[in-house]
This record gives structure tokens, sequence and C-alpha cells, in this order.
């Protein structure tokens, strides 16, 4: 068994903080860019209110 501070960890694109690695994330680690839904949803409403002029 690993320890927590062992794990990989990366920063969440939508709020900077850092998020470590989840067995969830286990085959898709290298496309996670967020720590949680609703970091998604901001990064994704981020980013739909920049296409519209």
């Amino acid at each position: 068994m690993r320890a927590k501070g062992d794990l990989p960890q990366k920063t969440c694109e939508a709020c900077g903080r850092p998020f470590a690695w989840r067995k969830k994330w286990e085959r898709v680690w290298d496309e996670v860019k967020t720590c949680s839904e609703r970091c998604k949803s901001e990064l994704r409403r981020g980013r739909r209110a920049k296409a519209v002029p």
C-alpha cells in the first residue's frame, strides 16, 4: 500500500489547488485537469464565456 504523500499530484486548472491521484482516475490520469466536478463545470463555463462575444 502507498502512503498518500507518495501518490502523484497535479494542480487544478480551475482553482489552482493541488490534488492527488485517485484509483478511479487510474486509466485516464493524463487527461485529468480538474480536482472536482464543480471545478470542471467552472472551467467549461469560463471557456464558454470567452467564446461568446
